[in-house]
């Protein structure tokens, strides 16, 4: 892609997610809501592969759905209310139909159907985007409207995503489709606590953004797609094939790792609020989730691929990704479970 529309793109995807952070009015965060889904459209697109296509057109209709729903409550919420401010959303009807929109947004169960099929079509820089950069202006609406939300869907919505990203992950042998289902588990912890303490919320996400940028890095700097690719990392760097098996335990939430820390304290938090069966379902489902992210690391450490490599020598291909981030994101992936009372300390 030429370097001037893909910083166009790039600057737009930013501006975007900015106007929905600085807007108070429905409308100014909607439009921003369409210049991001806009401006990842054509990166989605780029390679013009079939799969690509596909999966940028069902994500073109479901976020038009989602914006077209949010346009709707919205207006239906100024003319009863007569304010479009939206942390003014008295009206149950439109303030549940705000909570469906963004949830098909972020994709969480059981709004989530496109978010592997999407993911599976793209490559491994937009699915990073795709996962992390677009997520953030939804969960600004959604902690902005959190106080006039229902308790109730908020708690199905966390504990089905978490329930869906588990079981939904089991049986993928696609590494993109496993990261959407950790993806939508992810957001699964974030809403349940949303109600109690929206600074676990915000958390939860920046560690979620860290681990999954460490994540999709690792693949693709390794040009992995499918889970037999990674039996033969081990031959490029046994480094990387360290550091890539803790990164996805520390995505599966196994301690000493940072993954563990949103973890242990949404759980306290459930447990402080007087909920031990909704901490507990949410930690058996985090107990699914952990196991296919230990199938990954067993292919990784402990199997050696069967099939004689064809192509180039892997370990003396030479790659033009940036390995700061990759570092950067791999450390903060690996080391912050230490920092957890300085870090809460910063939050609160």
């Amino acid at each position: 892609m030429n370097p001037y529309v893909l910083t166009t793109l790039l600057t737009s995807l930013g501006l975007g997610t900015t106007l929905t952070f600085a807007s108070s009015h429905w409308l100014l965060a909607w439009m921003g809501l369409e210049i991001n889904t806009l401006a990842i459209i054509p990166l989605m697109s780029q390679h013009h592969h079939p799969r690509a296509v596909e999966a940028t057109t069902k994500y073109f209709l479901t976020q038009a759905t989602a914006a077209a729903i949010i346009l709707f409550a919205s207006t239906t919420n100024a003319w009863i209310t007569g304010d479009w401010n939206m942390t003014n959303m008295s009206d149950p009807l439109a303030s549940t139909l705000v909570l469906t929109a963004l949830a098909l947004k972020v994709g969480l169960a059981p709004m989530h159907f496109w978010m592997p099929e999407v993911l599976q079509g793209l490559d491994l820089f937009t699915g990073l985007i795709l996962s992390t950069w677009q997520k953030l202006a939804p969960f600004a609406l959604i902690l902005q409207t959190a106080q006039d939300l229902d308790p109730l869907i908020l708690t199905v919505f966390g504990l089905s995503s978490t329930l869906v990203g588990g079981w939904g992950g089991l049986n993928q042998t696609q590494l993109r489709k496993i990261l959407a289902y950790s993806s939508i588990a992810h957001m699964g912890w974030m809403v349940i606590i949303l109600q109690y303490s929206p600074q676990l919320t915000l958390l939860t996400l920046l560690v979620y953004i860290l681990m999954t940028s460490a994540a999709f890095l690792t693949f693709k700097l390794v040009s992995a797609t499918k889970i037999n690719v990674l039996s033969t990392i081990w031959s490029k760097s046994p480094v990387i094939t360290a550091t890539t098996a803790l990164v996805l335990l520390s995505l599966g939430g196994l301690p000493p790792l940072t993954g563990f820390m949103p973890k242990w304290l949404i759980l306290q938090e459930l447990t402080k609020q007087s909920l031990p069966l909704t901490a507990t379902m949410m930690a058996l489902a985090a107990l699914i989730g952990l196991y296919f992210y230990l199938r990954l690391c067993y292919t990784m450490t402990l199997t050696i691929s069967p099939n004689t490599i064809t192509s180039s020598t892997p370990w003396r291909t030479s790659t033009a990704q940036a390995s700061i981030p990759l570092a950067f994101s791999s450390v903060m992936t690996l080391g912050l479970l230490p920092l957890t009372p300085t870090i809460l300390a910063l939050v609160t």
